[in-house]
């Protein structure tokens, strides 16, 4: 009775630390995705913001040169 205790408590424990290692590499790898997902929508924002205020810079720029056009 006693080895096939044993036998069977070793066999839980090999599946509980198995599953336990599935589990984590699991969970580590949805975190790597979602932080990848995260950092291409804020690279998106980043980006986007970036462009608008390029623009915003170009168009105060020619605002600026025709007020100076406008006073000579």
């Amino acid at each position: 009775m006693g080895y096939v205790l044993r036998v069977r408590l070793a066999s839980f424990f090999t599946g509980a630390a198995t599953a336990s290692f599935a589990g984590l590499y699991i969970l580590h790898r949805d975190y790597k995705i979602a932080q990848e997902s995260f950092t291409q929508q804020m690279n998106g924002l980043h980006e986007s913001l970036d462009r608008r205020i390029s623009s915003l810079e170009k168009l105060k720029q020619s605002e600026t040169a025709e007020a100076v056009q406008a006073t000579e």
